[in-house]
Parts: C-alpha cells; structure tokens; sequence
C-alpha cells in the first residue's frame, strides 16, 4: 500500500501540467450572487408584487395566479430563458386575452390554454423562428399595446369607481356613466391617493428625492394607501387569498376546437411577441450600461422562446397566469444594476417567500388600490413617443387600425386588421409612382419619384412620349427599385431620343443603376468614397468640341448610367452619395455649371468647379436623405456621445472610420492630434475650451485621442533640430516633447500594434503620442473630475492608413498595446 503512495503523488502533480501557451484547466467554481444581483433582485420583488396582484384583479383570475406566475417567470424563464436580464412574469399586455379567456371557458380550462402556448412556444424554439416575430411591423405591435391598455384602463375605471366592470369595452364605456354617478367616496379615494403617490413619488425633489426615488413608486402607492385605508377604518373590498390547499389546478381543455385553438395561437402569438421584443429592448438597455456590455451577452432570442415556453407549461400546470417578458420590471433590473440571471432568479424566490409568509399583509391591500395601478399601467401603454414615431413613418393608419380593431374585436383580430392594413398600405407605397415633365431653360426634366415597376410604364411612356425630339434631357429617378419591364422602356426610349440627335442625362440615388452599356459612356467608375479633388479613373477618350446648342452624346459623364449619382462617396445616412469630382454634375442656371463661381481657385477655376460640383451633388443627393436629421438637430441641439480629437491630416475621415453621422461626433482636428497641458504659459485655449465644453456642457460619455500612420507632424517633430526661428508650426509642436521623451525612455518599444513592433521610428513615435495625449487629457480638470465620478471615458486609437485599419489601445502591465478591431468584436 505504501509503494502507491508516491505515485498517487506524481499523478496529482501532473494533473496541473497543461500544454504550453494554453490556458491552466478551469477549477469548478462556487455558486455565488453578486451583491448586486442581491439588490436589483430585491427592487424588482418590490415592483412585482403588487402589479402581479394587479393584473390577476384585472383579468379575473384568482389573484394567486398573479404570484404563481410571477414566481415562476423569476425562476424558469430567468434560469432557461436567452435573455440574462429580461424578468418575466403575468404581463399587461396578455390582460385582455387571459380575461376573455377566462369569461368563455372558466379559469381551469385557461390554465390548459396557457399550457398548450407553452408547448407551441417550445415548438417555434426548436424550429428556431424566434426572428420571424421581429418581422412585425413596430406599428402594429405598439397598435396592439396600445389597444389592450385602453381596453385596461376602461375597465380597471369601474373598480376605481367601486363598481365592476363589464366584458367588453363597448359595454364598459356604456355603462360609465351611471356609474360614475353611482361612485363609492371611500374606493375613489383611496384609487386617487394611489394615482397621486405613484405619480408624485419619482418627483421629490433634492437629495431625499434621489434616495427616497430608489423605493419604487408601485409599491409606495399601494402601501400608503393600504395604509391610510386601515388607519382611516374604511370599509373596502379587499385582497382575498384563500389556501393554498383550494388553488386551482389546470384541467384538460374543454370547449369548441376551433375557438380553443384560435385562444392558443392568441396566447402564444402575443406572449412570444412581447417577450422577444423586450428582449431586443434589454439588449439595448445592457449596451447603454458601461462596462456591463462585457459581462452580459446578447440575447439568444430562440432560447428566450424555449425558456418562456418552459415557463408557460410550469405556471399553466400550477394554476398560474400566462408569462411574457415584462418591459417595466426588465428595466428596473437593469437600472439597478444587475449584473446575471441571478437576479431574476432571486425576485422568483423571493415572491415564492412572499407568497407564503405575507398573505395576512397581503390581505389588507383595498382593491382599489391594485385597481388604479393596474389602470395607469394600462394607460402608460398607450406612449405618445410611440405615436409620434409612427406618424413620422406615415404608419399612423396601421396604428390606429390595429389598436381600435384589439378595442372592439379583440386582440388576435385586431393584429389581423393591423397586418392586413400594413400589407395593403406597403402596395399602395409600391404601386404609387408620381412621374412629371418640367422644363427648364431649354432642358426637359422627367422627375420619378417612387418605385418603376411595370404599372408605371403607360404613365412613364406617355410622360417620355410628350418629349421633343433632340431635345436635351434629364431623367432623374427618385426610387430604390426598377423592375425589368422599366427598364426596358427607359433604355429603349434613350436610345431612341439619342440617335433622333437628343441627350439623355439619367441621375438617380442608385448605386450600380445602368441604363447604357459602359462603352458608351465617358464617365469615370469611381467607387464610392472616391476623393472628390485626388481622384484617378479611366475615361475613354473625350469626344471633340460640339458646336453651341448641340445636343450631347448619350450618356454624357456621370449622366449617362441611371444612379451614376450614387456611386460616389457615402452620405451620413449609409445612402450612397454622389461623386463630388464627376464631369456630369453640372449646375444648372450658369453656361460652365458653375453657378458663378468657375474663377475660383486660380486661372483654370479647377479648385471652383471641383467645390460647385460636390455642393451640387449634395443637395442633389445627400441632402434629401439627411434633411429630416438635421432639421431634427437644429431644434433640439447638438448632443454627441463622444470628443474625437484627431490629426488635420486629409486622409483621416472620421464619420467613415467609425460610421457616424450628423450629431455623433464632437470633433476636435489639429496638427499631430496634440493635447497641450492645461497652463498659462504651456496650455492652448483652443483645445482646452473645446475640451471643457465637451465634458461640462455637452456631457459626452467618452473621448477618443486618434493617431494615424505617415503622421507629418510626427515627422516633423523628429526631424527639428534645437533653436533656429520658432515659427508657428515649431511653436504648436513643442506639445509634442514630452511624447519624443516617452519615444526616447521606451528603448524596449513596449507599446505594441497587435502583438508587433513599430516598424520604424516614425510609427512608434505615432504610438507614443496616442498614449501620451491620453495623459495630457488626464491632466485637464474637467475631464479630471468626470473621471472620478465614472462618467467618462477614455480611449485611444490608431488608424493605419496604407491597411485601412483601427487599433484601441488596451492599457496592461504598464504598457500600451493597440489592438485591431475586427468585425466579430462587434456582435459579441
């Protein structure tokens, strides 16, 4: 037995040898709870109670379904569910179809319901179409909400009141007025004390509004008034528990087939639709947390479908209400602060505590109470930012269809009504095509502004037909499709108005979009992003001078490929833009197209022309894709998310490298991407305002010092020799030493460009400064000062010009390493 000690020993000494440049093998981990999942736990329990009670009054069903539910979304759907953060639980906008359930089947017989969405949920996981769901129009899911609020908050009025409300909405506003005639003092009052405290709590002002703010508003409401009622000695309805023992199971269905279903292709259709959409708004939420985006990864929206549908089946066998993805408590659980599944794991268990620990307490909370809450709940479902959103998209009539068709008939017809609505208005978008005829100085102009599809082609025939011969043209199409039956007729008809001796000119937004084959056009190629002054392209050999007044050769320049605007440089938008430097992008009202300005830049006006035209394209192209947003901006300000402090050099386009857009980018450029140290005599007041500007007025979450490859500045600063005549650019680089001496003390080169060396002097100088600015800045106080309270941070790049690639820099060990940026650092 001795002799197997020794190699007992050995074998558990290589049990810890691992290949080299591998990681050591994981020990198993103790299960722990964050400290913050602990408090985020607690903050959603206390929201949850009361509105699961709520909900339970307002559907009808006992109101230990409401708990059973939400204990059981905590639990199932938190541990299995796809989204870490995303609580579910009994959710408002399943109110109306559990209550209709329950009207015409019985509450056992909704439990089998809630049962089979659970199973027919499982059955789209597998199947994997989580995804299909987002398909839905955004109209005709806030229509839906919307219209199961108002459907809330009409009956959850009568309650308010001290009456009982009636099946359906119709009958309910019917009834309103002899019951508000007939209103009980004592409900109405402790229903107003409710609304107020909810609605004036988040409101305090000063520093005991910011640490009485943390308690939520729900549960104050109901607990003061639950309070006032008992302190007051009022007579009231109130929460009625009865034992656990007498809760009702679910039984086998029973009803017609057909309707019992269409109840479970309601349930499930609007359970899963709302949890996957407040999946996608969780992961929003996550993004916009600092420093969480890491920790918690995207939602898997098919496993989300699989967890709820593991949820319904539990809290449907259990006598509990229908589970979705709740959007009010997901959000508390994100602001406050957590950080796993733990926590919505925990508010599950916490409500199973609850449950039966607190049912005296519970029992004293007045229905009306419940009622008010429940009824603003439904009321907040009916969101303005909601409808003026959809009225921007001109989908106001599917929203307003959808939500009076979930009033009056009911959700599943509702949505029917709604997806019907937005089918027929996309034809209409699709069919609607306005063509006109202008013309303008001698020149014929054929506007087409929607898509060309072939029952456009009579109009456009007839519209091309009252055309003269020889007569010089523009077509300009303002659409993103063409099918094939247009295009024949366009190019059929430009070729015939050309050899007649006419010009065709076709511009449009299209990239790509030819109307004449390439060899008969003397346009250049560019690809987009094509430099408007610098660039080089291949055109055939110029046609020779044509007397005045002469019709031009078919497709003359960018003019003669249909789209030709639109494959040059990007806009703000993404929408491609047109190529500044093309011939074809004439200015109409001056005989050179210049509009009064070809003397500018010099003897030949090239500089002129070159300026003129790429104005031109702008307001031809990019200006109408971007007018909205910065009409937008000029009325509410500018609110950027960064500062960009970056190098003036020309080939450094900032809104490309990081796909920005109008009101993104607070963007500081200077020579060397320098930022001086704050001081009288050191300091520069240009950088420094803009600095203290960026932090204290605009509030910017992060600021970005970026460097670049084949930086003249850097190249200057080490080839200056000491003393001589202090011109400016000398004057301004001197906030570069203290960069040439980080360069000189890191002998070892420890600043690394994805794992290698500089190649050169110049590149590693480049690197150096990059990590010296970030120091400068540190130095400033007002970005001093939003650092020590965690609102900023601070980041630094370098973009690689000859690559046409960025690096951010990772601080480790003492030693600056930039590493690229891939495309599968931006999904993770």
């Amino acid at each position: 037995m001795s002799a197997c000690v020794p190699a007992r020993a050995d074998t558990a000494r290589t049990e810890h040898v691992h290949p080299p440049h591998s990681p050591p093998p994981e020990r198993p981990r103790r299960f722990r709870i964050a400290g913050a999942d602990v408090s985020a736990s607690i903050a959603v329990f206390l929201i949850a109670l009361p509105l699961s009670l709520g909900i339970a009054l307002a559907t009808g069903a006992p109101l230990q379904a409401g708990l059973v539910a939400a204990a059981v979304g905590g639990i199932v759907a938190g541990r299995l569910g796809g989204c870490p953060l995303q609580v579910s639980g009994p959710a408002a906008g399943l109110t109306v179809v559990t209550a209709d359930l329950i009207q015409r089947y019985g509450w056992r017989t909704t439990c089998a319901i809630t049962v089979c969405a659970g199973l027919a949920q499982l059955g789209l996981g597998c199947l994997r179409v989580a995804r299909t769901a987002l398909a839905v129009s955004p109209a005709i899911v806030h229509g839906m909400l919307a219209g199961i609020g108002v459907t809330i908050a009409v009956a959850q009025l009568h309650i308010v009141l001290g009456g009982t409300p009636q099946s359906a909405v119709p009958d309910n506003l019917r009834a309103l007025p002899a019951q508000l005639a007939d209103a009980q003092p004592a409900d109405l009052a402790v229903s107003v004390l409710t609304l107020s405290l909810l609605l004036l709590w988040p409101r305090i002002p000063g520093r005991a509004g910011q640490l009485l703010g943390k308690v939520p508003a729900a549960l104050i409401a109901v607990a003061g008034a639950t309070a006032v009622a008992a302190l007051a000695g009022l007579r009231l309805p109130k929460v009625d528990l009865p034992s656990w023992s007498s809760h009702a199971l679910a039984t086998l269905p029973d009803g017609p087939v057909l309707g019992l279903v269409a109840a479970v292709l309601t349930t499930t259709l609007v359970c899963s639709v709302q949890s996957l959409l407040g999946a996608v708004a969780v992961d929003k939420l996550v993004a916009a947390r600092p420093g969480l985006t890491g920790r918690v990864k995207r939602s898997d929206l098919d496993r989300e479908l699989l967890g709820q549908g593991a949820a319904n089946v539990v809290s449907g066998t259990l006598g509990g209400l229908p589970i979705a993805g709740v959007a009010v408590r997901s959000s508390a659980n994100v602001q406050a602060g957590a950080v796993s599944r733990n926590s919505t794991m925990l508010h599950g268990v916490l409500v199973v505590i609850a449950a039966l620990l607190m049912v005296p307490a519970l029992e004293l909370i007045p229905l009306a109470s419940l009622a008010a809450l429940v009824m603003a709940v439904g009321l907040k479902m009916v969101s303005l930012n909601h409808i003026r959103t959809v009225t921007r998209h001109r989908e106001v009539l599917v929203y307003a269809v959808t939500t009076c068709g979930v009033v009056f008939f009911g959700v599943l017809e509702g949505v029917a009504l709604g997806i019907a609505v937005a089918v027929g208005v996309a034809l209409h978008r699709l069919t609607r095509t306005r063509i006109t005829h202008v013309e303008t100085e001698g020149v014929h102009h054929v506007h087409v502004r929607g898509q060309l599809t072939f029952l456009a082609v009579p109009r456009l025939s007839r519209v091309l037909h009252h055309v003269p011969h020889g007569a010089d043209t523009v077509v300009e199409l303002d659409g993103s499709f063409m099918d094939h039956a247009a295009y024949e007729t366009l190019q059929d008809w430009q070729k015939t108005h050309t050899a007649q001796g006419g010009s065709v000119e076709i511009t449009g937004r299209r990239p790509g979009l030819r109307i004449s084959e390439p060899a008969e056009t003397d346009g250049c190629r560019c690809r987009p992003w094509t430099p408007w002054r610098n660039h080089q392209c291949d055109r055939p050999p110029t046609a020779p001078a044509r007397p005045p007044g002469a019709g031009r050769r078919p497709g003359t320049g960018s003019a003669g490929t249909a789209g030709g605007a639109g494959t040059g440089p990007t806009g703000p938008t993404g929408e491609p833009a047109a190529p500044t430097g093309h011939r074809g992008a004439d200015l109409p009202g001056h005989p050179d197209g210049l509009g009064g300005l070809g003397g500018l830049g010099g003897p030949s006006g090239s500089s002129g022309r070159e300026l003129a035209r790429g104005i031109s394209a702008f307001h031809r192209n990019t200006a109408p894709l971007v007018r909205g947003e910065l009409a937008r901006l000029a009325r509410e300000g500018q609110q950027p998310s960064q500062l960009f402090l970056a190098c003036a050099d020309s080939r450094l386009v900032t809104s490309m490298i990081t796909s920005s857009g109008p009101g993104d980018l607070f963007v500081v450029r200077n020579v060397g991407n320098l930022v001086p140290l704050p001081g009288e005599e050191s300091g520069d007041d240009s950088v420094a305002a803009a600095i203290e500007y960026a932090v204290d007025v605009l509030k910017v979450r992060s600021i970005t010092v970026c460097g670049h490859s084949g930086c003249g500045a850097m190249q200057v600063l080490l080839g200056t020799e000491p003393g001589g005549a202090q011109t400016p650019l000398k004057r301004w680089l001197r906030h570069g030493a203290p960069s040439l001496r980080r360069l000189s003390e890191d002998e070892d080169s420890s600043t690394r460009l994805a794992g290698r060396r500089p190649v050169d002097t110049a590149e590693q100088l480049c690197l150096a400064n990059v990590v010296q600015q970030l120091e400068h800045l540190r130095a400033h106080a007002s970005v001093s000062r939003a650092l020590g309270a965690g609102e900023l941070e601070l980041h630094g790049m370098y973009f690689h010009v000859g690559e046409a690639q960025a690096y951010l820099l990772t601080e480790g060990d003492g030693a600056g390493r930039f590493e690229l940026v891939r495309e599968t650092d931006l999904t993770a």
